[in-house]
């Protein structure tokens, strides 16, 4: 996926020297202090940026930022259905095609609510809907619950966690959370500081669901956090 890959913004090193694999099905997580270019390392395996060294091949991939970027004009149906308009359906086929994939994410009921009134979990929900339905066989996540609240956050990486088992997609998961990706990640791509260099690449044996007071999440957690001290 990314071969000796370095990138610079004018003099700024953003990136040096990375390389990075993801099986099919796979999902890893990327973790790093801020700065590290963690979501420079998405934006260029979604073709948004191109290297200034090294070989970059992401196949298809789409890209779901921090913030939802909802229509807020649109429901919540017609927002998740957006990813199908833009390939070509009409309304009706992109609704038909987008509801059983809101009623399966615990959004059933709320198909005709617009963004303001639906909570950040629920926008969260709709803009992952959103990302399965564009067909990219790899999905890049850029801190999906840096703004939710703990409570939500909790509720949401759970969610998230039984959506990508049933989905299988290839997900790159950027996140400041080093337990969120012990949590979710199969496997945990630890980087350095600015520039980002790959420290540590930790794999994730442990069974799913995983539960954050598990004492094996915890030594794994500990073991990123001391790769990236």
């Amino acid at each position: 996926m990314l071969e000796d890959v370095s990138h610079a913004y004018g003099a700024v090193q953003a990136l040096e020297r990375v390389s990075l694999r993801a099986a099919p099905g796979e999902v890893v997580a990327i973790v790093g202090p801020s700065g590290c270019g963690k979501s420079t390392l998405l934006d260029l395996v979604c073709g948004l940026t191109v290297p200034s060294g090294g070989r970059v091949d992401g196949g298809r991939a789409v890209l779901m930022p921090q913030r939802d970027q909802l229509l807020p004009w649109a429901t919540a149906l017609d927002n998740a259905a957006l990813a199908l308009r833009v390939q070509g359906l009409s309304a009706k086929e992109a609704r038909a095609q987008a509801h059983p994939l809101l009623q399966e994410l615990g959004l059933a009921g709320f198909e005709r609510t617009r963004p303001a009134a639906l909570s950040g979990g629920m926008r969260q929900r709709v803009a992952v809907a959103r990302t399965l339905l564009a067909g990219a066989p790899v999905l890049c996540l850029d801190e999906p619950f840096g703004a939710l609240d703990a409570i939500t956050r909790a509720d949401t990486q759970a969610w998230l966690a039984s959506a990508l088992l049933r989905t299988r997609r290839t997900v790159l998961l950027v996140t400041h959370d080093v337990e969120e990706a012990v949590v979710l990640a199969d496997t945990i791509v630890v980087l350095s500081p600015r520039p980002g260099r790959v420290l540590a690449t930790l794999p994730n044996p442990l069974p799913r669901p995983r539960a954050t007071t598990d004492p094996d999440v915890q030594a794994l957690r500990a073991e990123a956090l001391g790769a990236m001290r």
